[in-house]
């Protein structure tokens, strides 16, 4: 049995569509659905069973599971803007060690989503070596919550037994449930479709022009892809970014968007809200040297090429979903 935690939302259901395509459907998901359109990304996928998150850990412990052969932890809060600092607590850093403990007690593989918000706002880089980790500076609670766990590890001296993966900008379908945390890719969709245009932050660095900030984004088939082959390479372990390695800016995002659209690029530049002007990230690059030398040679999908995937197979599809069945 496979384990998927977070299992309805974004990274998880995409990792179970993975999972179905290398033909497994022995897959328990947990996740905490609520009200929440999560439940759509479950349709078209197979998998065993489901089970809330709060009755998850209880039953593990009870050992009612078959033979486990991995837990992929993919569910917390991954909102960047979440205030709650004892939610965060809970649900990213305590959960996370419970499982971490579990897995590493069996014999199970550990795979778990730590965070490129981990980097803070990049002064020190965007290194994935573990010397690197004390020294980090998240802007956020939730980056925190993230490092914290990584801190956790680090001095259990366990990296050597599970997986992070830092994820950098993930974009691609599957995320429609995630309101204000969608990524720019499908907000620019609906946002080019209603009006004609694009609205993207105006610089507040002079270095910088309008629409020149950059991110690494990192397309979700591309994501799914690395996380098999660390099921598959269970002697590869330690925190991993996961990226393209290959910084692109908000304009060529949208250029990308226009284009797979079919239409002319037509971008406004607007004033940013004061409340992020000090927390804005204005660089993101994964250094992606330590996953290539684990043996990782798959390349990353251009930026260009995915967002038309993304925008032809799906935004304007009328099932918005990967399907297995």
């Amino acid at each position: 049995m496979y384990i998927v935690t977070g299992g309805a939302g974004f990274i998880g259901s995409a990792f179970v569509w993975k999972l179905n395509e290398l033909g497994i459907d022995d897959i328990l998901i947990v996740d905490n659905l609520g009200t929440t359109q999560k439940w759509k990304n479950l349709v078209n996928l197979r998998y065993y069973d489901y089970l809330h998150k709060d009755d998850f850990l209880e039953e593990l412990y009870a050992s009612r599971f078959p033979k486990i052969e991995s837990i992929i932890h993919m569910g917390a809060c991954s909102s960047t803007t979440e205030l709650d600092a004892d939610y965060l607590m809970d649900n990213n850093f305590h959960y996370t060690k419970e499982l971490a403990k579990y897995c590493l007690a069996n014999n199970i593989r550990f795979i778990y989503a730590s965070s490129a918000a981990t980097y803070g706002d990049g002064s020190l880089g965007f290194s994935d070596d573990h010397s690197i980790i004390p020294k980090l500076k998240p802007l956020n609670m939730y980056g925190y919550s993230k490092q914290l766990f990584d801190l956790w590890a680090l001095k259990k001296e366990i990296l050597d037994k599970i997986v992070g993966i830092k994820f950098f900008n993930v974009y691609g379908p599957n995320e429609y449930h995630k309101g204000d945390m969608k990524s720019v890719v499908c907000k620019a969709y609906y946002q080019i479709k209603e009006t004609g245009k694009l609205k993207l932050f105006k610089s507040y660095k002079p270095e910088y022009k309008d629409g020149e900030q950059k991110r690494d984004f990192v397309y979700i088939k591309d994501c799914v892809d690395v996380m098999a082959w660390f099921l598959e390479r269970r002697d590869v372990n330690g925190i991993f970014n996961l990226g393209t390695g290959k910084a692109r800016t908000w304009n060529d995002l949208a250029k990308a968007t226009f284009s797979a659209m079919g239409l002319e690029t037509n971008i406004e530049y607007i004033d940013m809200p004061e409340a992020i002007r000090d927390k804005y990230q204005y660089f993101t690059q994964a250094d992606m040297k330590k996953l290539q030398d684990a043996g990782y040679k798959r390349k990353f999908t251009s930026l260009e090429d995915a967002v038309k995937d993304y925008v032809q197979n799906y935004l304007s599809k009328e099932n918005q979903y990967l399907t297995s069945i």
